[in-house]
C-alpha cells in the first residue's frame, strides 16, 4: 500500500491548480513558505500548510491564494504605476483601494472567492489586534478605506475586527468623500478610471498635497509638445533668415556663460515667487483637518523615523557562514559550555515534567456512561449484581503554543553572556520541542559599527537634522518555528563568530519578532527577550534625542502588551529591564540565566493562579 509522505500535499496541489486557473496563468509557480506571502512576476508564495492541516491554515491559504490570483488577473502594474501618488500616506491609500477593487471584481465574477477572502481578512484583523483598538488614530486609514470599497462593491459584511476598524473611520470617510463614493459602481471594472477615482478619494480625505502631478494632464502636455516640435520641423526655411540665425547663434555662443547665469537666477527667482504665492493663496480650510497616519517605519510610534531601510537585512543564520564554519563554531560552543550543560539540563527536565504533567491524559472513573472501564470488570465477575463502570477522558487546558526567544546580539554580550544565552536557547528548544511546543530563535544586531551605509548616505545628502534611526539593521533567524531542531542545531554556533555582535536597536527588533509571531497559527504565543542593556546605537543617538531609541522601545512594549495577542516577558543580564517590561526578571550573574528562563516559562504554563501571581511580581532571580 502506498501513501504520501505529507497528508497536506494533495490539498496544496489542488490549491495551486485553482490559483493558476483563477489568475489565468497556467505557467505560474506556486510555493508554500513561512515567509510573508506575495507575488513576484509569475511566482506566487502562499502561507505554509503543515501536516496537521488545521482549519485556520487551510482558510488562510485559500484566502491568500484567491487574493493574489485576482490581483494577477485584474491588475495592470504599468497602469498602476502611472497614477501612483508621491506621498507615503497617499500611496498606502491608493494601493489598499486597488487591492480591494481586484478582490471585489473577482467576487462578482467568482462568488466562491468571497468566503475565502473574508477568512484572510479576519486572520489579518486578529493578527494585528484590530478589535482591541479604541482610538481612531490607532487604526490605519488606508485599511479602513479599502474595507469601505470592498463593502460597497460586494454588499458583504466585514469580519468582526475589520468591521470595527471601518466603523471607527466610517463617519470621517463618508463626510469627506461621500460624493465621490457614489460613483464607485461606474469605475469598478476599469482600472484607469478607478485610479482617477482613488486619487479623488485621496484628495477628499485631505492628502491631495501628496498626489503629485496629474498623469492625465502631464500626458496631454507631452502630446502637445510633440505636435509643436513636428510643426516646427515641417516649416519651410527662409534662406535669408537662416544666415541671420547662424549669426545670432555665434553671438549667443560668445555670451552664453553670462546669459546662462542670468537665466538661472531669473528661473530661481520665479520659482521662489511661485512658491510664496502658492503659500499665500492657500486658504486654511484646504489644509487636512486630520493629522497624517503614522509612518510605516513603526506601528507603535508615529514619531519614530528611519533614515533608510535600503541596507537593512533579515537573514537566516546559515546564510552568514559556510556549513563547515557553522559546525566548527558549534563545536567550540559545546566545548566552552561543557561544565554548564548538566545544570541546564536538570532545569530543562524540570520544565519538561511540568509541561508534560499538564499534557497527560486524565480520566474520570465510576461514571454511568462513557467507555467501559476494563480495569473494574473483575468486580462484576466476582459479584454479578455490581453495575458496570464507565470512564471518560478529561479535557486538558493546554493550548497549542509557540515560544520565540529573541536574543540580544550586541557587542556587550560578547564572551560568556552570549555563550550561555546560546546554550540555554539550545536546551530550551529541544525541551519544548519534546513537549510539542514550537520554538523560534531570533537574534538582533546591526551590520556595522557607527552607522554603516545609512550614515554614509546621510553624510552625502547633506546631514539632515534628526534623521531618525541611522544604522543598518541585521535581524537573524537562527531557527524558524516549524524547522526541526536537528536540522538547525549548528546555527547557534554563529553567535561565536568574530565580528557578528555590534549595536542593539531593541524596539525595531521586538516589533519584528512580534509581527512574525502574529503570523503564526498557534492559539498561544509567548515572546521572551534576553538583553543586557538599554538600546544603544552611537550613530543614531549622536544626531537624535538621547532617549530616542529607548522611547521607541517603550512604545513598542506598550503596543504589544496592549494588544495582548502575544505574552511578553524579558530577562535582563546585569541590567534592570523591569522599568520597561511588565513581566521581567533581572539577574546579576549569567550563571543564573538558565534558571531564570526555565522558571519564567514554567510559571507561564502553571495552572496554579498563585504561581502565576508570583511570576507577575518577580523582578529578581538568584
Amino acid at each position: 500500500m502506498t501513501r504520501t509522505d505529507n497528508p497536506a500535499d494533495p490539498f496544496k496541489k489542488a490549491l495551486s491548480e485553482a490559483a493558476r486557473t483563477m489568475a489565468d496563468a497556467r505557467e505560474m509557480t506556486v510555493t508554500y513558505s513561512v515567509d510573508p506571502p506575495g507575488m513576484s512576476g509569475d511566482s506566487m508564495r502562499l502561507p505554509q500548510v503543515t501536516r496537521r492541516m488545521t482549519r485556520d491554515e487551510v482558510l488562510l491559504a485559500r484566502g491568500t491564494a484567491d487574493t493574489l490570483a485576482l490581483r494577477h488577473r485584474y491588475h495592470d502594474d504599468g497602469l498602476h504605476a502611472r497614477y501612483m501618488p508621491q506621498g507615503q500616506m497617499a500611496r498606502d491609500l491608493y494601493q489598499a483601494m486597488e487591492e480591494a477593487r481586484c478582490e471585489a471584481v473577482g467576487a462578482r465574477h467568482m462568488p466562491g472567492t468571497s468566503k475565502n477572502i473574508d477568512a484572510r481578512i479576519a486572520h489579518e484583523a486578529t493578527r494585528k489586534g484590530y478589535s482591541q483598538i479604541r482610538d481612531r488614530q490607532d487604526a490605519p486609514l488606508s485599511v479602513a478605506a479599502s474595507y469601505m470599497i470592498r463593502q460597497l462593491a460586494t454588499g458583504r459584511d466585514l469580519p468582526e475586527g475589520a468591521g470595527h476598524v471601518l466603523d471607527l473611520w466610517r463617519g470621517f470617510i463618508e463626510e469627506r468623500a461621500g460624493g465621490t463614493l457614489d460613483g464607485l459602481e461606474k469605475v469598478l471594472n476599469d482600472q484607469a478610471a478607478f485610479a482617477r477615482f482613488a486619487r479623488k478619494m485621496i484628495e477628499d480625505l485631505g492628502y491631495g498635497d501628496q498626489l503629485g502631478d496629474d498623469p492625465d494632464e502631464t500626458g496631454d502636455e507631452d502630446d502637445a509638445s510633440e505636435d509643436d516640435s513636428e510643426e516646427q520641423a515641417e516649416e519651410p526655411e527662409n534662406p535669408d533668415s537662416q544666415g541671420q540665425d547662424e549669426q545670432s547663434d555665434e553671438d549667443s555662443d560668445e555670451d552664453s556663460p553670462a546669459q546662462d547665469s542670468a537665466q538661472a537666477d531669473v528661473a530661481l527667482d520665479d520659482d521662489s515667487d511661485d512658491e510664496m504665492s502658492d503659500e499665500a493663496q492657500m486658504p486654511e480650510a484646504d489644509a487636512p483637518l486630520e493629522p497624517p497616519a503614522p509612518p510605516p517605519h513603526s506601528e507603535a510610534s508615529a514619531d519614530y523615523k528611519v533614515f533608510s531601510t535600503e541596507f537593512d537585512e533579515e537573514v537566516r543564520a546559515e546564510d552568514l557562514a559556510e556549513p563547515a564554519e557553522l559546525e566548527r563554531l558549534r563545536a567550540y560552543l559545546d566545548q566552552q559550555l561543557e561544565p554548564l550543560k548538566g545544570a541546564v539540563s536538570r532545569l530543562a527536565n524540570k520544565l519538561q515534567r511540568r509541561l508534560q504533567a499538564q499534557q497527560n491524559r486524565s480520566w474520570l472513573f465510576d461514571l454511568d456512561e462513557g467507555i467501559l472501564d476494563a480495569g473494574r470488570l473483575a468486580r462484576v465477575v466476582a459479584n454479578p449484581t455490581t453495575p458496570l463502570s464507565f470512564k471518560q477522558e478529561k479535557d486538558t487546558e493546554f493550548r497549542d503554543t509557540v515560544v520565540t526567544l529573541l536574543l540580544d546580539n550586541s557587542g556587550s554580550m560578547r564572551g560568556r553572556p552570549i555563550s550561555i544565552a546560546a546554550i540555554c536557547a539550545d536546551v530550551l528548544a529541544r525541551t519544548l520541542e519534546r513537549c510539542n511546543v514550537k520554538v523560534e530563535i531570533l537574534g538582533f544586531t546591526t551590520r556595522a559599527w557607527k552607522g554603516g551605509q545609512s550614515r554614509e548616505r546621510w553624510l552625502q545628502e547633506g546631514r539632515s537634522l534628526q534623521p531618525g534611526r541611522l544604522n543598518d539593521l541585521r535581524h537573524i533567524i537562527y531557527k524558524q518555528a516549524d524547522a526541526p531542531w536537528r536540522r538547525v542545531r549548528p546555527n547557534l554556533g554563529l553567535m561565536m563568530k568574530e565580528g557578528l555582535l555590534k549595536e542593539n536597536i531593541d524596539g525595531e527588533a521586538l516589533e519584528w519578532a512580534h509581527r512574525r509571531m502574529l503570523a503564526r497559527p498557534e492559539a498561544r504565543r509567548i515572546l521572551m527577550v534576553i538583553s543586557d542593556g538599554a538600546p544603544v546605537d552611537d550613530s543614531t543617538l549622536s544626531v537624535n534625542a538621547a532617549n530616542y531609541l529607548e522611547k521607541h522601545l517603550r512604545d513598542v512594549i506598550a503596543m504589544v502588551e496592549r494588544r495582548r495577542a502575544v505574552e511578553l516577558l524579558a530577562i535582563g543580564i546585569g541590567h534592570d529591564v523591569t522599568r520597561y517590561y511588565e513581566r521581567a526578571v533581572t539577574i546579576t550573574d549569567v550563571e543564573q540565566l538558565a534558571g531564570a528562563m526555565t522558571e519564567q516559562l514554567a510559571a507561564l504554563f502553571d495552572k496554579d493562579p498563585r504561581a502565576r501571581a508570583r511570576f507577575r511580581g518577580i523582578n529578581r532571580a538568584g
